[in-house]
């Protein structure tokens, strides 16, 4: 499998620069995978396609204000974009400009209010920094930190709960699960009205999960790993539907890894916490999936190799290169397609 395989067109003005309002007013296509048709709805139709007794997963992680701003002890500009926590002080980032920083190397942000050393540097080019601050790191953070929006992303963010999900609830990821950022509190109380069992995972998105694969040889590709929590409830929740085959439904890629990470020999789904870096492309075989609900992605994404997967990659191009017709919106802030 080439790289190159995973490739399409995308005019740059179809970059989604902000989110539609409503949440629940952006486009969404709907994809029957069985019958190869493609259906234009609104996001807010997307109950007309969820059945009593369906299952819909929801990554209920929240996104840290992970972009930083300070400067060297000399005065020079710098940006710190959190990646990984190791423990209460010390986390993996990026640093930029990066250079000319050395170990011991002190960082200071906002007057003083945090500090940082530089303790190590990482053959990838990431460092890892130790925190220095009285009181809690979390409040200090929501206050000098900013949103981690995607690069391709140029317009400012002027309300920082429009990369949240209206569900978040814990985590500390670095990246919005953009598929749930079109469901409103109002849509999900139809959708649990309606006989529908809403259940949580979480999994700390990372910046690796949208970066465009380097090496032309797909299986030569190695996957991040990323923080994953499968709840009891949830997985009791989850093996009792697909015991009465009742369909689970997945909101993002996140939580299709999440949920594919950790299912035992039998099928069942266990109830698990700890780190997963699988990696789902080709004719990989879906344990627990029935349907997806999903942005856009980018082009030689592995995002776009798992959707590729479940819908098979023929009808999905299809599907992908009949969006930019329409003028669909791409994806953080962008429309949405419902795969079944």
């Amino acid at each position: 499998m080439n790289i190159s395989d995973f490739d399409f067109e995308l005019p740059e003005e179809l970059i989604a620069q902000h989110a539609v309002e409503p949440r629940d007013h952006s486009k969404l296509l709907v994809l029957n995978k069985d019958k190869k048709t493609l259906e234009h709805k609104k996001f807010y139709n997307i109950i007309d396609y969820l059945k009593k007794d369906d299952v819909l997963v929801i990554n209920r992680t929240k996104v840290i204000p992970a972009r930083l701003f300070g400067h060297k002890e000399n005065g020079v500009v710098l940006e710190c974009f959190l990646l990984k926590r190791y423990d209460l002080y010390t986390w993996e980032v990026l640093l930029k400009p990066a250079k000319k920083l050395k170990i011991g190397q002190k960082l200071i942000f906002s007057d003083g209010i945090l500090k940082a050393e530089l303790l190590e540097i990482k053959e990838d080019g990431n460092r890892i920094i130790k925190f220095n601050f009285e009181g809690r790191f979390e409040e200090i953070l929501d206050k000098l930190g900013e949103m981690p929006l995607p690069p391709y992303i140029m317009e400012k963010l002027e309300d920082k709960n429009r990369y949240q999900t209206v569900y978040a609830k814990e985590g500390e990821s670095v990246a919005a699960p953009t598929a749930g950022l079109h469901f409103t509190n109002e849509l999900l109380e139809k959708i649990r009205e309606k006989g529908i069992t809403i259940a949580e995972v979480f999994l700390d998105v990372g910046l690796g999960t949208f970066r465009p694969v380097q090496v032309e040889n797909v299986l030569d590709h190695k996957m991040h790993s990323e923080k994953y929590r499968i709840p009891e409830e949830t997985a009791k929740i989850i093996n009792e539907a697909k015991k009465k085959g009742n369909r689970v439904i997945a909101v993002g890629t996140t939580s299709v890894r999440t949920l594919e990470s950790s299912v035992d020999e039998n099928g069942k789904l266990k109830a698990s916490e700890g780190n997963t870096n699988i990696f789902i492309y080709g004719d990989y075989k879906f344990k627990i999936i029935d349907a997806i609900i999903t942005n856009f992605h980018l082009p030689k994404s592995t995002l776009i190799m798992l959707i590729s997967a479940f819908g098979g990659k023929e009808f999905i191009f299809e599907a992908y290169k009949k969006a930019v017709e329409e003028k669909y919106r791409f994806y953080s802030f962008g429309d949405s397609m419902f795969i079944y």
